[in-house]
């Protein structure tokens, strides 16, 4: 086994600004939104007012959500997509609640008290220009709330939750045109309409450039194939690809991908699998657990099966490492990003400790290669078997000092961050990615 160590840049104030310049972002955009409206007349008197005022503010937060989520390079490495997709959420939830005052609203404001709430909404959507649309937008943006719901994702596979989220793609589409079509801030307010269409102009080049256009040039440029598959363990399975000019795809260890193999039926539903060996200029490594999903298929994986990917994603990576110990704890397979990061990092021979967290004995993976960090590298390996009440979060090796990598299970991960704080780390040198979707 051949490991390679690659010096990482030190941390720059660059990258903690762009958060503090993403969050005035937001905020700055809802209160352009706001003036825009207050200057074309908007009053807060009557429910229509109000109603037009929330029907913009959830167009507003429905195009953030989808700039949150539409995969910008930049984007995606300030602030990492497990707290993007959060961000992603809240917006989610905030711009349906607020779509739905917006209806009521607007309904009653028409209504008058000149007839009922139901026949001026069928009237509304009956007669007004792009009504129909917006309506069927709506149905499309309620079906994706209902299954985000955590209930309601606990009882969905990943893939059923994946394709139905793909529906907010169409509720955005069809919801948003009537403003344009019929509302007074756009057709009687130049500055408003050169705002809202850069906006829309601008949410869906990005799906369009980092969603669709960057995964097609990087998989017709690297074309990833199969190359062997080798069992690790009961229900584990690892993946090793090949390609072309693989020492220019921008992976690096600690990152994801979501992956599409091109074996049969199903081929069209992505699975994210983290990089479990650090990339190298010929060959990719995944290592996927069986978790009952599309996730089985990848054990039967034959040599040569073309492969689909985007990405890389996620900021578990070496990027903010300037020297000094490394604690990594990992849960279950939360172990194959930090084990692609131990070849990776270049701390000092003896600086490494990886503590790995699994159920039973058989879930202790790559041992061999494990044996081979202890052997060269001096890494303290650490496995705790067992329930979670047998070994708790708490049992940590010292990391006051150290840059701290955790992995796992959402839950286990964020109470794994609150220990590593509590037992001296400082939350700056803490490195997180969750398993969470």
């Amino acid at each position: 086994m051949t490991v390679t160590a690659v010096r990482t840049p030190a941390p720059t104030t660059q990258h903690r600004n762009r958060r503090w310049w993403g969050a005035a972002a937001a905020g700055l955009s809802l209160v352009i939104v706001t003036a825009l409206w207050a200057r074309n007349g908007g009053s807060l008197t009557d429910l229509t007012g109000i109603g037009r005022l929330t029907g913009l503010w959830a167009s507003d937060l429905l195009l953030l959500q989808v700039l949150l989520m539409a995969r910008i390079p930049v984007v995606e490495r300030a602030f990492g997509q497990d707290r993007l997709a959060r961000w992603h959420r809240w917006t989610g939830f905030s711009s349906f609640w607020l779509m739905v005052a917006h209806i009521v609203t607007i309904t009653l404001g028409y209504a008058a008290g000149n007839t009922s709430f139901l026949v001026q909404l069928w009237d509304l959507v009956r007669t007004y220009p792009g009504m129909l649309l917006a309506a069927a937008g709506t149905v499309s943006l309620l079906m994706v709330v209902v299954t985000s719901i955590r209930a309601a994702r606990r009882r969905l596979r990943y893939e059923s939750w994946h394709l139905l989220h793909l529906y907010a793609y169409l509720g955005v589409g069809l919801a948003l045109p009537h403003q344009i079509w019929t509302g007074s801030e756009f057709t009687g307010n130049a500055w408003a309409r050169a705002y809202w269409w850069t906006l829309y102009l601008g949410a869906a080049g990005a799906v369009l450039a980092y969603r669709i256009g960057l995964p097609a040039w990087r998989n017709r440029r690297h074309r990833l194939v199969v190359s062997r598959v080798v069992p690790e363990g009961p229900g584990l399975t690892s993946v090793y690809l090949t390609g072309q000019r693989l020492g220019d795809l921008p992976a690096r260890a600690g990152q994801f991908f979501h992956w599409r193999f091109l074996d049969g039926p199903g081929w069209t539903r992505s699975h994210p699998f983290s990089l479990s060996a650090t990339p190298g200029a010929d060959m990719l490594r995944i290592t996927v657990k069986n978790q009952g999903d599309g996730s089985a298929r990848v054990a039967a994986l034959k040599p040569g099966t073309r492969v689909l990917v985007e990405g890389p994603y996620g900021k578990l990576t070496g990027e903010h490492y300037d020297g000094g110990p490394v604690v990594m704890l990992a849960c279950g397979i939360g172990i194959t990003p930090l084990l692609s990061l131990l070849g990776e990092l270049p701390y000092r021979d003896g600086e490494a400790t990886l503590v790995h967290r699994v159920r039973t004995e058989a879930d202790l993976a790559f041992r061999d290669e494990l044996e081979w960090f202890a052997t060269r590298r001096g890494v303290r390996v650490v496995p705790l078997v067992g329930s979670r009440r047998e070994h708790p979060v708490t049992d940590l090796p010292v990391v006051a000092g150290a840059h701290v990598y955790i992995c796992g299970p959402e839950e286990w991960a964020v109470a794994a961050r609150a220990a590593a704080i509590e037992a001296g780390a400082r939350p700056d040198r803490i490195h997180t990615e969750l398993f969470a979707w």
